[in-house]
């Protein structure tokens, strides 16, 4: 994709987000915009860079490390939104600022185990499998609060909050009903003395939706740029 259009991509996306902010009477600067770069080039990174994006999530940890080396003299903020492998989980913990994808006490173990001394905790969200789909990552609502209670006592882990991928619907009410879910589920979490600040739902095609809800970031990748070849539910 050209820059232009990237450019045009981030100015289109960002427009969204400051109408549904404002039509549900939210700040739109509560919202990050988290630019979802897998299988995209180095070059298309600086692109969305240059207009001011900061926020890039990426899959696969392979394809990640290249790009963090190969852009470390950038201010980027990098946030790991794929299923984690417990091989993989010391590269994670040293590279990323985020991870979006826990969904078990080993990973999380292991995350707080690798993450450098001299780096901020690692800032965590727990996923949570609010469409209850068989082939899909993430907790069930009634293994939360354990999980949840389990990251708490990690020193050098954050639990920031929630990240949910719902099945999509053509429906609106349905596509609401899972985000309402989740904010559910952080709300109760934050009445027991949680200190969460993000819900981490929405995508290209349903981010309204989740501006609306709460979500606190979007994930956004083929709005931005363009499709991939691989078809990919999770951004």
């Amino acid at each position: 994709m050209s820059e232009q259009n990237i450019v045009n991509n981030l100015k289109n996306v960002h427009k969204r987000i400051i109408d549904a902010a404002a039509n549900s009477g939210r700040n739109n600067r509560e919202i990050i915009l988290l630019a979802v770069s897998k299988a995209k080039s180095i070059d298309d990174i600086l692109t969305a860079y240059q207009f001011g994006q900061r926020h890039f999530g990426e899959n696969y940890v392979q394809e990640a490390l290249e790009k963090i080396y190969k852009l470390e003299q950038y201010a980027i903020i990098w946030h790991f939104i794929g299923r984690i492998q417990s091989n993989k989980a010391q590269a994670i913990a040293e590279n990323f600022a985020w991870v979006h994808t826990v969904d078990s006490v080993k990973h999380a173990k292991l995350l707080n185990q690798y993450r450098p001394k001299n780096l901020p905790p690692l800032n965590v969200c727990i996923q949570v499998n609010v469409s209850n789909e068989a082939n899909k990552a993430g907790v069930r609502a009634d293994e939360l609060m354990d999980l949840a209670g389990q990251i708490r006592q990690l020193p050098q882990l954050t639990l920031r909050g929630l990240m949910a991928i719902p099945k999509f619907s053509i429906y609106i009410e349905e596509q609401k009903a899972s985000v309402q879910a989740l904010r559910i589920l952080a709300d109760l979490l934050i009445g027991r003395g949680y200190n969460m600040d993000t819900l981490s739902i929405g995508m290209s095609k349903d981010l309204e939706i989740a501006v609306a809800e709460g979500a606190t970031i979007v994930r956004v990748g083929t709005a931005i740029f363009g499709k991939r070849e691989v078809n990919d539910d999770s951004k």
